[in-house]
């Protein structure tokens, strides 16, 4: 029974009351009936609740043979017959009587025939209504569905280009070893210590979705010792991040590509001597993680790099208009590149 009259919300019955009385009150102005309104309004609100509880039934009803709509419009021909009855028994008249006489029959069959007008348009509103919020629904859903895709393709295309990148970085440090193997072996031995510290921080990640401000910051140490290692006194680096810090969630290998944009693009065409400053910073409930560097600055295609590009998509997925990527000029020289997202552990 519950599931027959499911729909039937407080809402609903307030909506049904304030029509009824509404549609009671224009025919009694329009009409100029003899009867009085609080009369009129029974008469109206007990054809109404029968109408709504007929084709509230009528559209959880799994009837095979008939049309939803249908059954409903049918239901409000039939609740119109049945609530004009009841409005005679409400009313402490005789039914029998009514029919008895030529002037009981002709209001029966106009209060039913107002039953069944209004009770069809407004049903037939109702009707067009629910299709046309099942139309705007299913559109969300595909919104969402290509959302979903599109995010899915963007995370397999950085997942390549991770794959691509990371053997290319990899087999320069060992060509690095094996020729310092032969000049400088200390030197040797000390990249392939900060190689083994750079993989045990970069395995985990490649496994896990989400990462820490410290697993990155080792990441990026590890990764910057072998740079120096390789470019020598050319490379200086050093670090401005709080320790309570450290334990913020942060997006796995997005601070990574601030620093290796640095060493690729401002450090290696150019300087004598540049220096890598990684900070970190909150402030008014925002996490800011920070690279500058001192080496050639910005130019033309600067921020256009297929890992930057791939960056702010990562950004706008995991958090819209929230996450942000900003790229600007570090005084007095060098490039300035700043990821801000929400604190996780901080004020909003």
């Amino acid at each position: 029974m519950n599931q027959v009259f499911a729909g039937v919300t407080r809402r609903r019955v307030a909506i049904t009351f304030l029509v009824s009385t509404i549609v009671v009150a224009a025919i009694k102005l329009v009409l100029r009936l003899e009867n009085t309104f609080p009369d009129l309004l029974v008469s109206g609100l007990v054809l109404g609740y029968s109408i709504m509880f007929a084709v509230t039934a009528a559209g959880n009803l799994s009837l095979r043979w008939v049309p939803r709509p249908v059954a409903q419009l049918i239901a409000v021909v039939l609740a119109s017959l049945v609530g004009t009855v009841l409005v005679i028994l409400v009313k402490g008249r005789n039914l029998f009587d009514t029919f008895a006489e030529w002037e009981g029959i002709s209001r029966f069959s106009t209060t039913a025939t107002l039953g069944m007008v209004f009770g069809g348009c407004i049903t037939a509103y109702l009707i067009f209504s629910e299709r046309e919020a099942k139309a705007r629904a299913a559109l969300h859903q595909a919104a969402a569905e290509t959302n979903r895709i599109e995010r899915r393709m963007a995370e397999a295309q950085l997942a390549l280009m991770q794959a691509q990148i990371e053997p290319h970085f990899l087999f320069n440090t060992l060509a690095n070893v094996r020729y310092l193997v032969e000049s400088e072996p200390a030197k040797a031995v000390a990249m392939l210590d900060h190689l083994i510290d750079y993989l045990k921080a970069a395995l985990p990640q490649m496994r896990e979705p989400s990462s820490t401000l410290g697993k990155e910051i080792e990441f990026i140490r590890a990764y910057l010792n072998i740079q120096q290692i390789r470019m020598g006194e050319r490379l200086r680096f050093e670090f401005q991040v709080p320790q309570d810090l450290l334990a913020r969630a942060f997006p796995p290998a997005m601070a990574i590509t601030l620093v290796e944009n640095a060493i690729r693009h401002g450090l290696e065409p150019c300087c004598d001597q540049a220096c890598v400053t990684v900070s970190a910073a909150t402030e008014a409930g925002r996490l800011r993680f920070t690279v500058a560097d001192t080496g050639e600055g910005m130019k033309a295609e600067t921020g256009r790099g297929i890992g930057l590009i791939n960056l702010r998509t990562r950004l706008a997925e995991m958090y819209g208009d929230a996450g942000r990527l900003s790229i600007e000029e570090n005084a007095p020289r060098g490039v300035r590149a700043m990821i801000e997202i929400p604190d996780p552990g901080g004020a909003a």
